[in-house]
């Protein structure tokens, strides 16, 4: 059964806000949580943190709030557009028009990002430093690197994603409309690699670029 989630809108104005008002805003618009956690390949990777995600959508930005819950926590990468999935990380993978096309938002610990597009033709390109600038991000365990911590932890993460970050596209996303994507946690190096998804991905090993098991999200 295909995952379907509502994404609520919320009157504000995201230039006017900072990434650390994201989590009270969403407390008072009422936008709820959801899990993420389908472990899709048990038998090698079983082991399933505590996480979650909330987004609802601003009048020109995305709001997106992340919480982890688990044994080790890791953040290497502290500049963009790394290797942040091999870090404690949490991901968004949207594809905001029906061309076959994809964007993948991939978030560490400490507010480092990828952000990558992906073409129906195969074509590959990551965003500049001045799209990636553009995004407003706020962590619980502030924005300085450090190598894993053997110790359970919890974090939050919480971003203002501009429609303009979605660069090869003129995005509008407004109540009314319906988009495609995923949610995931991972943490490819960490002393317990896990591969999580919102949505279940039926392969043999762990990918999370199959946009064809994306879910539905309901813009409302």
């Amino acid at each position: 059964m295909e995952k379907i989630l509502k994404i609520k809108s919320i009157k504000v104005e995201s230039a006017m806000i900072d990434a650390a008002e994201v989590p009270q805003l969403m407390d008072n618009a009422g936008v709820e949580w959801n899990t993420i956690d389908c472990c899709n390949w048990p038998k090698e990777y079983p082991y399933v943190p505590s996480a979650k995600f909330r987004i609802a959508i601003a009048d020109d930005a995305l709001l997106i709030n992340y919480r982890a819950q688990e044994e080790s926590v890791r953040a290497h990468y502290g500049d963009d557009n790394g290797s942040v999935w091999t870090d404690s990380c949490m991901e968004t993978f949207l594809s905001p028009c029906a061309d076959g096309s994809y964007y993948n938002l991939e978030c560490n610990c400490i507010g480092t990002l990828l952000l990558g597009y992906h073409g129906a033709d195969g074509s590959e390109v990551r965003a500049d430093a001045a799209v990636l600038g553009a995004i407003k991000r706020w962590s619980s365990l502030g924005r300085t690197p450090f190598e894993e911590r053997p110790a359970e932890g919890t974090w939050e993460v919480a971003l203002v994603v501009p429609f303009s970050s979605y660069w090869k596209h003129s995005v509008r996303l407004e109540a009314g409309m319906t988009v495609k994507g995923n949610f995931y946690k991972c943490g490819d190096e960490l002393a317990k690699p896990h591969f999580l998804s919102w949505a279940p991905i039926d392969f043999e090993r762990p990918n999370f670029h199959l946009p064809k098991f994306f879910g539905t999200l309901e813009l409302v």
